[in-house]
């Protein structure tokens, strides 16, 4: 994919400008308040990155000497609503008009060895909190309400250049906090950054360090980095550093050792393809960035690796991958703290990623269309991307003939779904009609017909009240009832 192209250093003054224009009464009328009370107030990192970039919105971040507390003070009777919950570690949250304010007051971080949370330490200047900040991009700051600009580390160079460096040495900034090796990850994805030489040297040397954040941290990043414009730049510095190796392991073990004897796919650089093709396809049809889509574009051949078998005449089978990749699917991201929904979802669409490959030449009843979409559920339209996504082979005669097949297979789905309401599907008669009929009480038998109901309606259609009662009336008598 694509990274836009450099923005000249005179683009990038003339976009912030503008941008800050823009946010300026509100800033200023803040700072104003913080200046008669003696304290400093200035917008900083990634507000002032964003701005540069002509990509500010309504969430502003803002630092300043003043303590917590004597934040909470000055906002009183500005502020249209405030909070708390980042009190702990020096921030207090803000709500004016339209726009979310963040106030950190100057601080430095660092992580007790034994620790998963940093200590935070209240610093004194303007200059100190910069010059702890994880990159020098996040680095620069502008006074307010004067709007003095103040980037003591050449971070406007750096962003004009696009690469992610460090204000100060990269081994100190990740020891203080190593969750800045993931950010220059999700930064790489988000901004389409390149990152430094000697950053990439530092991450790979002090990976492992990844290891004392917490799993909650290390998702949030996640999470920003797969939604990113370009995740595949965050995914493969992840890779090849070795970082990969501490929270998403599943990742770098696609990277399956090749020989001339038994030949596959690359498994880890097609996982890539899918995802950057899933994004294609999201975008082609106007969605936004979808987290669970995206997810299962990048982990749905995870269980390759530990299915991979040679067979006698050099053919490598991957039996039952879908399965064990949807159970390894579920495990990680229950481990890294995602959402319920979003660990069964993404582990559902790894499951199914595959069914759509016995369709052949569209030899599929009626009812194995039905099947196929009461499996998927709500999640048909992303199977659907996933399915196409999944499609990398460079035969163009083979792509051609797999997308006229889904093409085909959309149309039945879509035909079905007018005559059927496929999506609806239920049996013809509910529980109270079995109990009814069957004249028994509520219990484990009602159940046990009413899904024997369902796949009657699936591999058959609508019957008709008269034929579904004779139908279900043979399936007791069957069952031994009288």
């Amino acid at each position: 994919m694509a990274v836009p192209r450099n923005p000249t250093l005179t683009q990038a003054q003339r976009r912030a400008l503008l941008a800050l224009l823009r946010v300026s009464p509100v800033a200023d009328s803040l700072a104003r308040r913080f200046q008669r009370k003696g304290h400093e107030l200035a917008l900083v990192g990634g507000s002032v990155r964003d701005a540069l970039l002509d990509r500010l919105g309504n969430d502003l971040d803002l630092t300043t000497d003043a303590r917590p507390q004597e934040v909470l003070d000055i906002a009183e009777g500005w502020a249209d609503a405030v909070w708390t919950v980042g009190i702990d570690f020096g921030t207090v949250g803000l709500r004016k008009d339209d726009y979310q304010l963040e106030i950190t007051t100057y601080r430095s971080e660092k992580y007790d060895p034994a620790s998963r949370k940093p200590n935070v330490q209240y610093g004194k200047s303007l200059a100190g909190d910069l010059a702890r900040r994880d990159f020098t991009v996040n680095a620069m700051a502008i006074r307010l309400p004067e709007h003095e600009f103040v980037d003591p580390h050449d971070g406007l160079r750096d962003l004009v250049s696009r690469v992610l460096r460090t204000p100060a040495p990269a081994e100190e900034l990740f020891d203080d906090d190593p969750l800045r090796m993931m950010r220059a990850a999700r930064f790489a994805a988000q901004l389409g950054f390149e990152v430094a030489p000697e950053v990439t040297a530092a991450i790979r040397a002090m990976a492992a360090r990844i290891q004392i954040v917490s799993a909650e941290r290390v998702r949030d990043e996640l999470v920003k980095l797969v939604c990113g414009p370009w995740p595949r730049r965050g995914v493969t510095l992840m890779v090849d550093t070795g970082m990969a190796d501490h929270m998403l392991p599943e990742i770098p073990k696609l990277r399956l050792e090749l020989d001339e004897h038994h030949r596959h796919k690359d498994v880890y650089e097609h996982s890539l393809t899918v995802l950057d093709q899933a994004i294609m396809l999201e975008r082609r049809r106007g969605f936004p960035p979808d987290l669970v889509l995206r997810l299962a574009a990048l982990l749905h051949d995870i269980g390759k690796p530990k299915t991979r078998s040679f067979e006698p005449d050099g053919r490598v089978t991957f039996h039952h991958h879908e399965v064990v990749g949807a159970a390894m699917t579920r495990q990680r991201l229950s481990a890294l703290r995602f959402a319920k929904d979003v660990v069964a979802d993404v582990s559902r669409l790894v499951e199914l990623h595959l069914r759509f490959h016995g369709y052949g030449r569209g030899e599929w009843t009626d009812s194995a269309v039905r099947r196929y979409v009461r499996d998927a559920g709500d999640l048909l339209p992303r199977l659907h991307l996933l399915t196409r996504a999944d499609c990398t082979t460079r035969n163009r005669r083979k792509a051609e003939a797999l997308a006229r097949a889904y093409d085909h297979l959309e149309r039945r789905i879509a035909r079905l779904e007018k005559e059927e309401e496929l999506a609806k599907i239920r049996p013809e008669l509910d529980g109270n009609q079995i109990m009814e009929i069957l004249g028994i009480e509520q219990g484990p038998l009602v159940g046990k017909a009413y899904r024997y109901l369902l796949e009657l309606r699936i591999e058959r259609g609508p019957l008709g009240f008269d034929a579904v009662r004779d139908e279900l009336l043979r399936w007791a008598r069957d069952q031994g009832l009288s």
